[in-house]
């Protein structure tokens, strides 16, 4: 079954087509031979500018969660009962309008994105036409090709260089992701047995150490997906990354005029 026949995905396939086709347009003359390459990185400045709300959003639950923390480091310690400790807990969120599960919302806007760049360089047709993107190169390289079909054709050097570029600015992205960006993972309490009719608190203690990887898993997803891809997820690493340390200082800084707590960046 072909996902980008169905009708969703391809109504966004055919919109991120139009807008990739308008931005080379309109780079082309700049850069004749990285005219694509340009336009995925407009793309990408433009799907992140779009979503600078969102960022905002997750660094105050961010910053939210850190100030609880020490209430809930109470609640665990005073309640032993895991039913009553999930219910203190459930009201500590409900009464500070916080939720545990905040802060996802950026990574799940931008999977629909990254999909619709895959397909713009796998499809050899987009609504019926000619995919011409599948022409497009950047230093020789075809941008519908990925580092394994690179090293497979025999002729990687010295093209190669690109990609190892990219892998490179990634790898370093990630560990300075993993070092300044995540928190640490705290031991979880143990779980509750549900309780009819009443919320039920999520472990995210799994999710919270897959999230410690995530930087470096998506270093290896650059590597299988074709390098326009890649380029989308190079720029949007780098920008999570000042994105974030920018916000956490701005919105930080206010929170300490207010008596919030601080939050200073200490590596993990």
């Amino acid at each position: 079954m072909d996902l980008y026949s169905f009708g969703p995905i391809a109504l966004l396939l055919d919109g991120a087509s139009w807008l990739v086709s308008r931005l080379h347009e309109f780079v082309a003359p700049l850069a004749p031979e990285a005219g694509a390459a340009l336009a995925v990185a407009l793309l990408t400045i433009l799907v992140r500018t779009a979503l600078i709300p969102v960022g905002r959003s997750q660094v105050k639950a961010e910053l939210t969660r850190k100030r609880l923390a020490p209430k809930i480091a109470a609640l665990n310690a005073k309640y032993k009962n895991p039913e009553v400790r999930q219910r203190k807990l459930m009201e500590l969120y409900q009464t500070e309008k916080a939720s545990p599960l905040a802060g996802c919302l950026p990574l799940l806007l931008q999977i629909p994105v990254l999909s619709a760049i895959y397909g713009l360089f796998i499809k050899p047709e987009i609504h019926g036409a000619p995919n011409t993107l599948l022409t497009e190169t950047l230093g020789g390289l075809p941008l519908s090709g990925n580092l394994m079909t690179l090293l497979n054709s025999g002729e990687a050097w010295p093209r190669i260089g690109i990609y190892l570029g990219i892998v490179l600015i990634m790898a370093i992205t990630a560990e300075l992701q993993r070092r300044y960006l995540l928190l640490p993972v705290e031991p979880a309490p143990a779980p509750a047995a549900p309780v009819p009719g009443q919320p039920v608190m999520p472990d995210l203690s799994g999710l919270t150490r897959v999230m410690r990887w995530m930087p470096y898993m998506t270093v290896l997803m650059a590597l299988w997906v074709p390098l326009a891809a890649a380029i989308y997820l190079m720029i949007t690493t780098a920008w999570t990354l000042c994105e974030r340390l920018l916000l956490r200082r701005i919105l930080g800084t206010r929170a300490e005029a207010a008596g919030s707590g601080g939050t200073e960046l200490v590596p993990a």
